[in-house]
């Protein structure tokens, strides 16, 4: 394991390197544990013209406890970049724009972290923190492969979940992948967030380069294994995207997609134009979807006080330019 997570390094570079210890670590409770959020040293890009970056960077990840019928396990949300291009309105990563792409050693690392300072027991990994993984495929990918691998850290790729926003040419890549002995049984989460264009180009930039009509027709024809199922993630924004007809709008997109809507309540980013959803909200718009036929379920919101919870990782002193950049970075 020692060697996979530094492969890449020139052999002379291999001693005295050690993978490196959390720098900060929140804690918050919830009803199935305590959620802790770390955060890793990572160094700047570099170069990156007409940006003040502070002498080091810092990724973020969560671990989640997840409270099963026998037992509690644990989640950990790792990140794929420093910031992130896409732009999305309510997440607070995309406020800070992308700074660079992690290497697959710098996401290992966050299971590292996790397992030999924080101590946990990692049962699943979800590339849901900073960044969008699809944006940087060979990190990800990279990553994957290490974390597998039965020499080293060996999480079962049942067990892995990578989300993305919806980049079509980064899901043809991950999909010659997923075809291949050994990569089948990796799941698949992406990111609606709106039952049509209008509502999608006004909270996600990438769709107006990667409309939904596209994505929906690369979802219907992706590879699942006979039990398997897309995650379809709806994070519910009050006003935005929550109405009864928005619910009837989305089952009718989604009914050739053999799927689960994740109904995600908004977690508000800092200095956020909207509030987190009422409870009466949130059962009310999965009671629609289930009166339409489609499975669905909600997400627990937890870490919301440290700035934890989904869409709310971020550094508040990096602010940049967000950008949408079509080709795979």
């Amino acid at each position: 394991m020692y060697r996979a997570f530094f492969a890449g390094r020139p052999e002379g570079e291999l001693e005295g390197c050690s993978p490196p210890a959390p720098t900060r670590v929140l804690e918050s409770e919830s009803p199935e544990g305590v959620v802790r959020k770390f955060l890793l040293p990572v160094p700047p890009p570099e170069r990156l013209s007409g940006r003040e970056l502070p002498e080091a960077l810092e990724t973020e990840s969560v671990v989640i406890p997840m409270r099963g019928r026998h037992a509690t396990t644990h989640t950990l949300c790792v990140s794929s970049q420093v910031g992130c291009a896409m732009g999305c309105g309510f997440c607070e990563t995309a406020q800070m724009g992308l700074i660079r792409s992690l290497s697959p050693a710098e996401i290992v690392a966050q299971w590292w972290a996790a397992t030999h300072s924080l101590g946990a027991t990692i049962k699943n990994i979800v590339f849901m923190g900073m960044g969008e993984p699809l944006d940087n495929p060979g990190g990800v990918i990279g990553a994957i492969a290490a974390l597998t691998d039965r020499r080293g850290a060996a999480v079962a790729m049942k067990n892995i979940t990578v989300s993305t926003v919806g980049r079509i040419d980064g899901l043809l890549k991950l999909r010659e992948r997923v075809v291949t002995d050994g990569w089948k049984r990796l799941n698949l989460a992406v990111s609606i967030n709106a039952p049509n264009d209008e509502i999608r180009d006004s909270i996600m930039p990438i769709n107006r380069a990667m409309p939904l009509g596209e994505l929906v027709r690369v979802l219907e024809e992706w590879p699942l294994r006979p039990s398997g199922a897309i995650c379809a993630e709806y994070v519910l924004i009050p006003g935005v995207n929550d109405k009864p007809e928005h619910a009837d709008e989305l089952a009718e997109l989604l009914k050739n997609i053999r799927c689960c809507v994740n109904v995600i309540p908004y977690n508000p980013r800092r200095n956020s134009p909207w509030p987190a959803p009422e409870e009466a909200s949130v059962d009310s718009f999965l009671a629609r979807l289930e009166a339409r036929g489609q499975f669905c379920k909600r997400r627990r919101t937890k870490g919301r006080d440290t700035m934890a919870a989904c869409g709310q990782l971020g550094n508040e002193q990096i602010r940049g330019r967000k950008l949408v950049q079509v080709g795979l970075g």
